[in-house]
């Protein structure tokens, strides 16, 4: 009896050891595989299509050096995970990365993307290949001949700044394994700047503001080719000793592969461009100039340098009537602004 009882002890020792060193489906809680998530940035205001503004920048004519437009480090990121067995996952990182947990095995694709936007509306985030971004609206009534050029064309915030990345070839990992995974954020929204130089009357400017009309409404986080809507970009306007200007910030032309994400660029389709200036006068006259762009866009279709010359304002637009006065100020800019939503989009 004796002997039976020690044999019997070895064998559930045995079972013992085995189920502890081992990993059962159904007990295991850590049944993962692990991809360490390195993030790097492609920090570019703008792509060269021609124009080698990086080679031929003048910092004196710009009053800013070439890298004082790139854009800044976001604050975070997210990452969805997408499955063929399951609904799509988000994972919150840093702008470093970190490591995140891949689930089952099985076919996942990850698009990241970062989220400290204010302006960025995304859709259709549950269909990767739908997955998008477009802009808040925002509207302003003194815009009867660019409306009248783009009927029906929404008009926008321009885009914050937006970083993505995609990858489908996830690296073999094992169950309990970990790997390193490098992840390189590309811009899908790049920067105009935006010159209106004066050649007359320009002391009697108190307040501008412009829009650039034409530009892609939304870009597609899986690819980085634009939609085929166009959308009117509003903006305000900095006086300078030249004029005015504006930094404005764009998904960039309509229907646009991005060779930058693995697509060849393409002949830019026959769209019109178009670039307004609304003054205000310090005799609180509002005048508008409307300007065809098309010829500046085409070897800039994300981002550049767009410039209009010659711009005059004569003395009699500026006259002060006698006995009146005129305080313009922001407040009685007349702006309509509504940050909404674009139509059948859920922020």
């Amino acid at each position: 009896m004796i002997k039976l009882s020690k044999m019997l002890a070895v064998t559930v020792a045995v079972a013992m050891t085995a189920t502890l060193s081992s990993c059962r489906k159904d007990l295991c809680y850590n049944h993962f595989r692990t991809a360490s998530v390195a993030l790097s940035w492609e920090h570019e205001w703008e792509r060269d299509y021609g124009m080698a503004h990086a080679t031929t920048w003048d910092a004196a004519f710009h009053g800013r050096e070439y890298g004082d437009l790139r854009p800044t480090l976001p604050e975070g990121v997210t990452m969805i995970t997408y499955s063929s067995e399951a609904n799509p996952r988000e994972t919150f990182m840093s702008n470093a990365g970190q490591d995140i947990n891949l689930g089952e095995p099985g076919e996942h694709s990850l698009l990241f993307y970062n989220n400290d936007t204010e302006y960025i509306v995304f859709s259709d985030m549950a269909s990767l290949t739908e997955a998008r971004a477009s802009t808040t609206s925002r509207s302003r009534s003194t815009l009867a001949y660019i409306t009248s050029l783009y009927p029906e064309v929404r008009s926008s915030n321009p885009p914050d700044i937006l970083y993505a990345a995609y990858t489908d070839e996830l690296p073999a990992i094992g169950l309990h394994e970990s790997t390193p995974m490098p992840v390189k954020m590309q811009p899908l929204v790049y920067t105009y700047v935006i010159r209106y130089e004066f050649e007359h009357g320009l002391n009697n400017v108190a307040l501008a503001r412009g829009a650039l009309a034409g530009m892609a409404e939304s870009v597609y986080l899986r690819t980085g080719v634009t939609s085929e809507e166009s959308a009117i970009i509003l903006y305000d306007c900095d006086k300078t000793a030249y004029g005015c200007e504006a930094l404005v910030r764009s998904f960039g032309v309509p229907g646009f592969p991005d060779e930058y994400y693995g697509r060849a660029p393409m002949a830019r389709a026959d769209r019109p461009y178009t670039l307004n200036l609304e003054v205000r006068l310090t005799n609180g006259k509002i005048i508008e100039f409307n300007y065809d762009i098309a010829d500046q866009i085409e070897k800039q279709p994300r981002g550049g340098v767009i410039r209009i010359t010659g711009i005059r304002i004569e003395d009699e637009e500026s006259a002060i009537t006698p006995g009146s006065a005129f305080d313009v100020t922001v407040d009685d800019w007349g702006e309509h602004e509504d940050i909404d939503l674009p139509v059948g989009v859920k922020k």
